[in-house]
């Protein structure tokens, strides 16, 4: 077969082409090719991100509140007649700063409210006081004149309980709150009222929720603990003074 110069060329020209476009087109991309990719950080350089409980931006932080700003209680709202009425040693705090605030709600179920005078009964077998503001109080034995160690609030503003108008008192739930610093260590004042908010919800067939309305699980209550063993651990280091 003789060579034809003027078929042989073009088809050895087209094969070269063909083999370039399999050669370019036809490998595997890199993994940066064609997509955007955040840049990896490697070991200890890796952000850990903690679990959140439903929108983080539209939950409250603890620590950030003011004692007026607990939801549900406002002391400034209580008509005058009815604060003046319920002024009382029992739970008065002393004149000191806020640095923090711990809260949890115990809330009825779905559909349902709680009754003025059961709240009362509840918190009085929980071994809650009524007293300043017109709330209820859990005090340290022996050292009443420091403060509450908590209190309970009506959820429903201005937060106090009219104990003249108890009968027809309906109410979503109650607020549990401490301040600190406080009589106790933060950890200690914890560890009391966490049993008291579940005492009221077995006696008042409740549920506890956290600072932002979630069902109290343990995960949550781990953290909390963590932060106020944090907090008692630098409430130590400030009373340290040089030189001792």
């Amino acid at each position: 077969m003789e060579w034809n110069a003027s078929v042989g060329i073009p088809l050895i020209v087209l094969g070269a082409i063909v083999l370039l476009l399999i050669y370019v087109f036809g490998r595997p991309k890199k993994p940066e090719q064609g997509e955007r990719r955040p840049a990896r950080r490697s070991g200890a350089e890796q952000e850990r991100v903690e679990p959140t409980f439903g929108d983080p931006d539209a939950l409250p932080t603890q620590g950030e509140l003011d004692v007026s700003q607990v939801e549900g209680f406002d002391a400034r709202d209580i008509p005058p007649s009815v604060r003046s009425a319920a002024r009382s040693a029992v739970g008065k705090r002393p004149e000191q700063s806020i640095e923090r605030i711990v809260t949890l709600f115990v809330a009825a179920r779905a559909g349902d409210v709680l009754a003025g005078p059961d709240v009362v009964v509840a918190a009085e077998k929980a071994g809650l006081e009524f007293g300043d503001m017109g709330i209820f109080h859990r005090l340290v034995l022996g050292k009443k004149a420091d403060g509450p160690v908590f209190s309970m609030a009506n959820m429903v503003k201005p937060g106090n309980f009219d104990m003249a108008q108890l009968d027809s008192v309906r109410t979503p739930g109650v607020t549990l709150f401490m301040t600190l610093p406080g009589p106790l260590p933060a950890l200690d004042a914890w560890e009391m009222l966490l049993p008291t908010a579940q005492r009221l919800a077995e006696l008042l067939d409740a549920q506890v929720l956290d600072e932002g309305r979630n069902a109290l699980g343990r995960q949550r209550i781990a953290h909390i603990r963590d932060e106020l063993r944090a907090w008692d651990r630098q409430q130590e280091r400030n009373q340290i003074r040089p030189g001792r």
